[in-house]
């Protein structure tokens, strides 16, 4: 079995309204995509990782055009909950879900947003799984306006550990921390520290922090057992 770590970016606008009204938001944010299940051919739901004002996410959910019916759970202290939708497909989001069907694709989830060069500067790291043959076609049959930028390819291994499930820009981050004694006691360093080295901001380097402490221990978890 194959895997294909990519980064879609779309060139000429956000995959559907629900992500373009909170691409367009600086109170709250969608973090990841944790799973999207298709209903019928031209409507699916999907789970929303949100960071930030959660009321401001249901008043965005609210005025989209294409969310049919929603719901948003959580809001803890950080700000961080989960946002169930009923969305029309429309545009790249029905072309995609049709690559998938057609070619036998399974995708690796959750669906996290990264930074890149598309519109509004962020990505979407997917990672499919399936065959040589099966990869190789849904690439071929992206829809215009998508690009796509491989990240990771090879054979996938279930009993992996945890570095081959950080993408390169999540190790270029945690590489740099270790070096920098960021993990010391007392710290060696700070998240504006590696920020400037970086050429991001602070807040972009906590995150990835996080989502890297997170792959690591959930795999230490996994593999303990």
């Amino acid at each position: 079995m194959r895997y294909a770590t990519v980064v879609l970016t779309w060139t000429d606008g956000r995959i559907n309204a629900i992500d373009d009204a909170f691409a367009r938001s600086d109170a709250v944010s969608i973090d990841a995509i944790r799973h999207v299940n298709p209903v019928s051919e031209r409507r699916y739901v999907e789970l929303l990782e949100l960071r930030g004002d959660l009321e401001r996410a249901r008043t965005l959910l609210a005025a989209a055009p294409d969310a049919l019916e929603f719901d948003v759970a959580g809001e803890d202290r950080h700000g961080r909950g989960v946002a169930y939708v009923h969305c029309r497909s429309v545009g790249p989001v029905t072309d995609l879900l049709s690559i998938l069907r057609e070619h036998e694709i399974v995708l690796d989830w959750p669906m996290e947003y990264v930074e890149a060069d598309g519109f509004g500067g962020r990505g979407l790291e997917v990672t499919a799984l399936g065959t040589n043959r099966s990869i190789q076609r849904a690439v071929e049959d992206l829809p215009d306006g998508i690009e796509l930028d491989l990240q990771r390819l090879g054979e996938y291994d279930p009993s992996g550990g945890p570095a081959p499930s950080l993408s390169d820009r999540q190790r270029e981050v945690f590489d740099l921390a270790h070096e920098r004694g960021y993990y010391d006691v007392p710290r060696g360093t700070t998240h504006r520290e590696l920020a400037a080295e970086l050429g991001i901001s602070a807040g972009t380097v906590g995150e990835h922090l996080q989502r890297i402490e997170a792959t690591l221990a959930a795999s230490y978890s996994s593999t303990a057992r």
